[in-house]
């Protein structure tokens, strides 16, 4: 009796040692095991870069509406060619409509952003100032560069734009500038990123001759965008 369960616990002995000793040559799990181990790793660094990528696709997309926007607001105007061009308000809601339109709703530029165009001239006294501007869109920004006005505490008479690369209006011209602040949202979580604000510009010549005595509005009732008013295109 005592011979028999000293021989059962021999065998048991060496079937468990048989299978330990296969279990440690048996490589058929490895490649399961390392996935799991790596697959977060991989995800992560996989959500990081398509992050980075939309970064940069929104940045870029935004950057072109601010340029398109001042291309346009640079042309716009109605007369001939014996009389200097007017705009209207109705052309700057356009304007709007357009910038909105090109950036597409993946952006929604208008619901996170803010859209300001100023027309940019040269004062009596040589110095820049604004004489209007006109701003859409529900983020809370204000011009970074001066507000309308000859006598605007925050006059720009040195010109607009960011240090050392400021634009001017010659004489009796007038140079319509852009800028867009933009909320980025994120593709997947704004962790991968320290991009919160994008914020860019765009500025053209005004391309024919313009009356730039005032804005005018065509029935008296058109709806002006003006800088206080935070709203989308209704």
């Amino acid at each position: 009796m005592y011979l028999s369960k000293k021989l059962s616990g021999l065998k048991s002995c060496k079937f468990i040692k048989r299978t330990l000793s296969a279990l440690a040559v048996n490589t058929s799990g490895l490649a399961l095991i390392e996935l799991a181990y790596s697959l977060p790793i991989l995800m992560g660094v996989g959500m990081y870069g398509a992050e980075v990528a939309n970064v940069a696709m929104v940045r870029m997309r935004v950057n072109q509406v601010s340029m398109h926007a001042a291309d346009n607001a640079s042309r716009i105007g109605e007369g001939s060619l014996l009389s200097a061009k007017k705009i209207y308000e109705n052309d700057i809601n356009d304007l709007f409509v357009g910038a909105q339109r090109q950036a597409g709703s993946t952006i929604d530029i208008l619901e996170h952003g803010r859209i300001i165009i100023s027309s940019l001239q040269r004062h009596s006294d040589g110095d820049q100032y604004i004489s209007w501007q006109r701003c859409k869109g529900k983020k809370a920004h204000v011009s970074s560069y001066g507000t309308e006005g000859e006598n605007s505490p925050s006059r720009p008479t040195d010109g607009m734009g960011p240090a050392g690369a400021k634009v001017t209006a010659p004489a009796d011209q007038a140079v319509i500038f852009v800028e867009i602040a933009y909320d980025y949202q994120p593709l997947i979580s704004s962790n991968f990123t320290s991009t919160r604000t994008i914020t860019t510009r765009g500025a053209f010549n005004v391309r024919d001759r313009r009356d730039l005595t005032q804005v005018y509005n065509q029935t008296g009732s058109d709806p002006v965008s003006r800088c206080d008013l935070y709203n989308s295109i209704s």
